[in-house]
């Protein structure tokens, strides 16, 4: 026995207002709308984003994201008019976090440059 897979679960108050910001956050629209209120991004085989509709647990999520080039990630969000901070200095690695429009945080990780 053992886990194949793993989707990060975050949950909004609204669905049409959560789409366009995730799709921007990942460039893309979603891979997959597996039932009414719940949109993923498959980000590689093994993982990936569910967005889910459920106003009274929405802007209570975290999501941690390894990306391998934290610079390019944080030109993408400027582009896309995501607000950020910037990079932050961690201890192991740096940090770049963003908040969707409820709250939730998707914190970017990378290697110090």
């Amino acid at each position: 026995m053992s886990i194949a897979r793993v989707l990060a679960q975050m949950t909004v108050s609204d669905l049409d207002t959560a789409e366009p910001w995730y799709a921007k956050l990942f460039g893309r629209a979603p891979d997959a709308r597996p039932m009414p209120g719940l949109l993923e991004w498959h980000l590689a085989d093994t993982f990936g984003v569910q967005v889910w509709a459920e106003p009274d647990r929405a802007g209570r999520c975290t999501m941690i994201l390894d990306e391998t080039d934290l610079d390019e990630r944080m030109t993408h969000l400027d582009e896309s008019d995501i607000a950020h901070g910037g990079p932050q200095n961690a201890t192991s690695s740096r940090i770049l976090m963003v908040l969707d429009p409820d709250g939730n945080r998707s914190v970017f990780t990378g290697a110090f440059t």
